[in-house]
């Protein structure tokens, strides 16, 4: 964890002469950009396996007239199909995976007081008001709501719930148009696709548990949330453009 910290010291002390006191917070949306850059293929292959999955459904269509309720047969069937297309269905969550040890590396780098047995100095840094170590309880324990510090976390919560909105009607909208009916659509499916159905279902809703996220972890971890969930909101935005559904967010975007 040292080599990491003394990584966003350095990139802290570049951009010192731009963002002065709050320069660790600009390296940490910096470094965030960064990792997203390096998941970005993954984010392409995901599009593409989303665009595959929706082209696919005319003969997942065919599949289920020619098995009817013979699940077991339609599954196998499905499933070779899948294999021959080279479509996995749960292909989507793999940006998100990736992600994970450089949340985890913040958020121990900043709830750590020593690092490799001398006090973590990252600690001091502050965006604006508001102590990159601290959670929002400090923050309400130190002027409240509408203290400095309070003031810091009340504009993130508003980044993240504007956020959520676009994702959630962004993503309401693109299920409607690739689910018109509204029912039916579960029987037959492989259970992978159900799956795969029933973590859309709950998606949309999950920005919002970003949320919660951003008011327990320390304010460096929340930081890097908050700029991913950003990023996220913008590169699916583009990158899902020309799916069903998916133009008037994209033109919101341009």
């Amino acid at each position: 964890m040292s080599v990491f910290a003394h990584l966003v010291e350095h990139l802290a002390d570049l951009l010192q002469p731009l963002f002065h006191a709050s320069s660790a917070a600009a390296a940490i949306v910096l470094f965030t950009a960064l990792v997203r850059l390096l998941v970005h293929p993954l984010s392409r292959a995901s599009a593409r396996g989303q665009r595959a999955r929706a082209a696919l459904q005319p003969r997942i269509a065919e599949l289920k007239k020619e098995h009817g309720k013979d699940r077991e047969k339609f599954q196998k069937a499905l499933m070779e199909l899948h294999a021959e297309e080279k479509v996995s269905p749960l292909s989507g969550c793999l940006p998100s995976l990736f992600q994970m040890p450089a949340f985890f590396l913040l958020y121990h780098l900043f709830s750590s007081s020593t690092i490799g047995g001398e006090a973590n100095t990252l600690l001091g840094h502050k965006l604006f008001a508001a102590p990159l170590g601290d959670r929002w309880a400090d923050a309400l324990g130190d002027g409240g709501l509408f203290g400095p510090a309070g003031l810091v976390y009340l504009g993130l919560f508003a980044v993240v719930t504007a956020v959520a909105a676009f994702n959630y009607v962004r993503t309401k909208r693109m299920t409607a148009a690739s689910n018109p009916a509204g029912d039916g659509q579960s029987e037959g499916r492989s259970e992978s696709e159900q799956a795969a159905a029933s973590v859309g279902k709950i998606m949309p809703f999950m920005s919002f548990f970003t949320l919660f996220t951003v008011a327990v972890v320390p304010l460096a971890a929340a930081l890097y949330v908050v700029t991913s969930a950003t990023w996220s909101a913008v590169e699916r935005a583009v990158l899902y453009r020309d799916m069903p559904g998916a133009a008037p967010a994209a033109a919101a975007l341009a």
